[in-house]
């Protein structure tokens, strides 16, 4: 028999759906007083043959509401979105109020990444950050010759 009430370990089992309808979740008012919530998007990185790819999962998210900046060495995807709505009838007004963001950051390694060359893409919920590698030098030559005399 499957349930979709979760079991408590220390009630008895007739007292299983009291004690998570009125258990202390239900009286937790501060819980309900929420603050923004706040998540943090899933993010793939790959290498390819000239790249590496950020790729962020941030589905129901605007491209205007995506921000994505370079300081110094660190890579910063950043997201804000404030929602309202607002409803009324003779009989009732409703309002209500949404807001949700995230920063996800990253170090990269300025010398292996061409930072003029860092280029981002938005489509269907998936950012995708292309940072391309710098061409590869040829070692210097370390070797010194010393005349005899």
């Amino acid at each position: 028999m499957r349930t979709l009430v979760k079991a408590n370990r220390h009630s008895h089992p007739s007292n299983l759906f009291f004690d998570d309808f009125f258990g202390k979740d239900f009286f937790n008012f501060p819980a309900v007083e929420r603050k923004a919530e706040t998540t943090v998007p899933a993010v793939n990185v790959k290498e390819t043959e000239n790249s590496f790819v950020v790729e962020a999962a941030i589905p129901g998210v605007k491209k205007e509401d995506v921000k994505v900046e370079l300081n110094e060495n660190v890579l910063t995807i950043s997201s804000e979105t404030k929602k309202e709505e607002n409803e009324s009838n003779d009989k009732y007004t409703r309002r209500e109020y949404s807001y949700s963001s995230f920063k996800r950051s990253f170090t990269i390694d300025e010398d292996a990444i061409n930072t003029e060359g860092i280029d981002a893409k938005f489509e269907n919920g998936v950012l995708a950050i292309i940072l391309p590698k710098k061409e590869a030098k040829a070692p210097e030559q370390k070797v010194k010759t010393i005349n005899v005399v």
